[in-house]
């Protein structure tokens, strides 16, 4: 019973940190109506700013102050992803007002490809680490109640409650702020929002700064344990399958999907592995997302699009 929880817990962790990728593509969706392709490449610009800005600053001080170091990096990588989401609503979506979603779709794709270029041009191509002071050694708890107790990652832990408070926060501010509400009321309609005085150009500047401050928590949490390289990027592939589980317009789905999938991908690889051959864990989630394409393909809580002619 004690291995089966640890797995569970293990799994709710990994889940956390994919609903965090995912709220990307969801924040992205809400405010245009377009699936992000750049999400990925938006995680790896501000982890390798993240990683670069606090090198930087640490040389700057001297060296022995990490934390300020740190401080200062988290606001100046802040800063670039600002200037990120006004260039990319200035050079590109400006001009693609009311355009066709595929139309959309593609510049995304361009975007991706311009954030990874502009980054490795900047902040080089090297594996940076991020070292923003989390404790990586494993605890045992639970003693008491199970034999042996339970292992958990400090570091999963620490980086799933960043992500559930982020979550909560991003819940509040589109259920219960003007701004919010205007994100949603752009998404339904481009033409309508205008038409009532919602101003588009600025709304998509807020919304992809958000979405940008998004990648940059997920750079941090998944640069410190991986490295920040340019494989980062396809962390947004593993973040797919909770879209999709979750549907492309709900926050709150994107913490059940996430958590469905982090905890299906691990109790499938413990309990189901050995009979198939193991590496299910790789390929779990998209199966999974097959089958909820089939037959539920606007996801658990995504709205149902309803055309009538």
């Amino acid at each position: 019973m004690g291995f089966f929880v640890e797995t569970l817990i293990g799994g709710l962790m990994a889940g956390m940190l994919y609903s965090l990728v995912a709220l990307g593509f969801v924040l992205i969706f809400k405010a245009s109506g377009v699936f992000n392709f750049a999400q990925g490449a938006m995680v790896l610009f501000a982890a390798l700013a993240m990683a670069r800005f606090s090198e930087w600053a640490n040389i700057a001080l001297g060296g022995d102050n990490l934390f300020l170091a740190n401080v200062i990096a988290f606001f100046a990588a802040g800063v670039v992803m600002f200037i990120a989401a006004w260039a990319i609503e200035r050079l590109v979506l400006r001009n693609l007002v009311n355009q066709e979603g595929a139309t959309l779709l593609m510049a995304t794709l361009g975007i991706a490809y311009v954030l990874e270029g502009i980054g490795q041009t900047i902040f080089g191509s090297e594996v940076y680490p991020i070292n923003v002071g989390m404790p990586k050694d494993p605890v045992i708890m639970f003693e008491s109640l199970f034999e042996g107790g339970i292992m958990i990652n400090k570091e999963d832990f620490i980086a799933a409650l960043i992500a559930a408070i982020l979550v909560a926060v991003l819940t509040i501010f589109f259920q219960k702020t003007p701004v919010g509400r205007a994100l949603r009321a752009v998404a339904d309609d481009h033409q309508a929002a205008q038409s009532i005085g919602i101003p588009l150009n600025r709304t998509w500047v807020i919304v992809w700064f958000v979405a940008g401050l998004v990648a940059l928590v997920a750079g941090i949490i998944w640069g410190s344990k991986l490295g920040v390289q340019f494989s980062l990027a396809t962390v947004a592939m593993r973040a797919l399958p909770v879209v999709i589980l979750g549907g492309l317009t709900s926050v709150p789905g994107a913490i059940v999907g996430g958590l469905i999938i982090g905890v299906g991908e691990k109790l499938s690889e413990v309990y189901l592995g050995p009979y198939v051959g193991g590496g299910i864990e790789i390929w779990f989630a998209y199966m999974l997302a097959l089958v909820f394409l089939l037959f539920r393909p606007q996801g658990l809580f995504g709205e149902k699009i309803i055309d009538r002619v």
